[in-house]
């Protein structure tokens, strides 16, 4: 005689198999599109300049930091990029410090600019990872006021345009979105507030002709990579260092970010998938800013 239960006990595991498969589906699903901000890697997306922590790499020196990270050149005294995560985990109530100071913590040999180096200049200190950013901890606000984190940027460029473009970027994070961000400047020669085009601060730092950022922007998630798909929107801009760049919007200045790869050399997005990269690189950013 067969033993009465052992199909009734195999028709139970398998229903608990097949029920613990889709719990661990759904956790899986869930997972990658939890609203629960969480900071992410600043270099999620890519290193785009391939910059390293060797000190004889002196002009696409990687400087990692909590709060962003950047390659630095040294014979122009400033970085080449600087790239960051944004979401409401970075956001907070700590007051802006305009502590400006040198960062020493660039290798001993290296170039460090002082925080006065660009007084009455023409041009203000540029935040590439925007003080209002990181202002979740008092140590976060600080970390944006190192010199290493500035360009020199025209006063229209830097407070009229620029920041304009910052404070939507914060918008979008109160939507429920989470940014990865990445910003320059490229050429030499700008027009600040005296007018003149200048190449040079001094003997050693460079003053862009133009400042460049690209944003890629996500639902609030985890998994982020494996949720970057063709229809994810990113936004590139190109803008000009002078004094005119405000007689119009932000937007006026969207590009593709390929075009920001073909004038800086650099390969951006390059974790993402291949297809899916040169996809979301080749196209302009159309959406309507209300």
């Amino acid at each position: 005689m067969k033993p009465f239960f052992k199909k009734p006990i195999l028709v139970w595991n398998l229903s608990f198999v097949a029920i613990l498969c889709i719990f661990l589906l759904s956790f899986d699903v869930l997972s990658q599109y939890s609203q629960i901000p969480v900071r992410d890697n600043n270099m999620g997306l890519g290193n785009p300049s391939n910059a390293t922590a060797n000190i004889s790499d002196k002009e696409n020196y990687l400087l990692e930091k909590k709060q962003y990270s950047l390659s630095y050149n040294n014979s122009k005294g400033e970085a080449n990029w600087v790239s960051w995560h944004l979401n409401a985990s970075w956001k907070g109530t700590a007051k802006r410090c305009n502590c400006f100071n040198t960062d020493l913590t660039l290798p001993e040999l290296f170039y460090k600019v002082k925080k006065t180096a660009y007084t009455k200049t023409g041009f203000d200190r540029g935040h590439l990872c925007p003080s209002d950013d990181r202002d979740a901890t008092e140590e976060d606000n600080e970390a944006t006021f190192f010199m290493s984190n500035m360009i020199p940027q025209s006063p229209h460029l830097n407070r009229i345009t620029w920041v304009a473009l910052e404070e939507y970027c914060r918008k979008l994070t109160q939507e429920g979105m989470e940014l990865y961000i990445i910003a320059g400047g490229y050429g030499s020669g700008g027009i600040g507030n005296n007018n003149i085009l200048t190449y040079k601060i001094g003997d050693r730092i460079n003053v862009p002709s133009h400042c460049w950022k690209i944003i890629v922007v996500l639902p609030e998630g985890n998994n982020d990579i494996r949720r970057i798909t063709s229809n994810t929107r990113a936004i590139a801009v190109n803008m000009p260092n002078n004094q005119t760049v405000n007689e119009y919007e932000w937007q006026h200045y969207r590009t593709t970010i390929n075009e920001i790869e073909k004038i800086t050399g650099y390969d951006f997005l390059n974790k993402i998938p291949k297809d899916i990269q040169h996809y979301i690189e080749s196209k302009q950013d159309k959406t309507i800013i209300e």
